[in-house]
């Protein structure tokens, strides 16, 4: 992964490849990765307006100077992290502006420059910075702080770390607003952030960040960790918090358009509670498929998914398009999930209820919200939280 990280690259993970299961996947990725656009022997140049200047980047690029990215190649499945500092106590202007330059020679071979200028204003009052925090430019920062922290310390310190970014973010709200909420020994946070505190769980129990070292394998991990590292924000929530949907009463509907997905279209909370023994549920983390089997669901959906192999082992068995309307469905339901994010091919991993150790590490290690390893799950969390904030 070290070239990858100075060269604004990334990482692909195939764990025991298989031309026969994996080929598919290699050859989407490959297709990708070779004509999507991109921007070669690239530059560039962040700048900010007078009071504020940028101290760290977090990301796959080398730093050529202090405010100086150099990037061989860059494209549109790449993101970046900064952090910035007022260098003065007040600011005296009613904007601050900022300026990335990217100069690059496009796959024409013509040497380009784009600009992208913002101007933010300057407010008086905290309650408007967090009104409108962007949790995912957040998390996205935060993910990356953590994984950078792994490299030097233990992966509980990297946890550890996160939590206080947390607690101290709503510490400082609370301080100001606790009187004006009228919540003495409630915990308070903005509407913006609603969602930080379940993000900074799902980080603390991703692949990258979660048990110790010899809990997950060290190539699992350390591909979890350049994934963080380079990807953008749409796509790193969703591995943090990946979709979970039930499939089965879409398909066993009586009639439904073709292109009538309104009934699939609600995420479950990732929880064993959300998960119906009757049913067939989809969990979409943006590079996999996990397809969970409840081991009272309805034979006749076993069957017309899977053929033959619906009564063995699913370990064994292969999802393909069978000659029925409720196959068909499936398939496109895939297809939708698929074409939603071209960056990566989801293979398919099937999955029964109650399957050990597959369920486990394929599913049940990746509700969040519950608790798992001896550790609380989200109203833990959140008490947890609740109590370092108030104190």
């Amino acid at each position: 992964g070290t070239l990858a990280k100075y060269t604004a690259g990334q990482v692909y993970y195939y764990p025991d490849f298989q031309s026969s299961i994996h080929g598919e996947k290699l050859r989407h990725e490959l297709r990708r990765d070779l004509t999507r656009e991109t921007a070669w022997e690239a530059v560039m140049r962040v700048r900010c307006g007078k009071g504020v200047r940028f101290t760290t980047f977090h990301g796959n690029f080398m730093l050529k100077s202090t405010d100086l990215l150099a990037l061989p190649a860059v494209d549109c499945d790449k993101a970046f992290a900064m952090q910035l500092t007022l260098e003065e106590t007040l600011l005296t202007t009613q904007a601050v502006y900022f300026q990335v330059a990217l100069l690059y020679t496009a796959s024409c071979g013509e040497r380009r420059i784009r600009v992208h200028t913002m101007a933010l204003p300057v407010v008086t009052d905290l309650a408007d910075i967090y009104r409108l925090a962007d949790t995912g430019a957040i998390v996205s920062l935060f993910s990356r702080l953590a994984i950078e922290k792994t490299l030097s310390y233990k992966l509980e310190d990297a946890r550890s770390a996160l939590q206080l970014r947390i607690v101290k973010a709503l510490k400082e709200y609370r301080n100001i607003y606790a009187v004006h909420h009228r919540s003495a020994n409630r915990m308070i946070y903005p509407e913006s952030l609603n969602f930080l505190m379940l993000y900074g769980l799902a980080l603390c129990r991703s692949t990258a960040l979660r048990g110790g070292y010899g809990d997950v394998p060290l190539d699992e991990r350390c591909a979890a960790g350049h994934t963080i590292m380079a990807h953008p924000i749409k796509r790193l929530l969703k591995l943090l918090y990946p979709s979970l949907i039930r499939l089965d009463e879409y398909l066993q509907q009586a009639s439904v358009q073709a292109n009538d997905f309104k009934s699939i279209e609600k995420r479950l909370p990732l929880t064993r509670e959300s998960l119906d023994s009757r049913g067939l549920y989809i969990y979409d983390d943006g590079f996999k498929f996990n397809i969970w089997f409840g081991t009272v669901i309805s034979p006749d959906i076993a069957k017309n998914l899977l053929g033959s192999d619906f009564a063995g082992e699913l370990s064994k068995a292969t999802l393909k398009e069978h000659n029925n309307e409720m196959s068909r469905r499936l398939t496109r339901v895939l297809e939708k999930l698929r074409n939603s994010d071209q960056a990566y091919y989801q293979l398919c991993h099937l999955v029964r209820q109650g399957e050990q150790p597959k369920e486990g590490f394929l599913l049940l290690a990746n509700l969040v919200e519950d608790q798992m390893g001896g550790n609380g799950g989200y109203a833990d969390w959140m008490l947890q939280i609740s109590r370092h904030v108030q104190h």
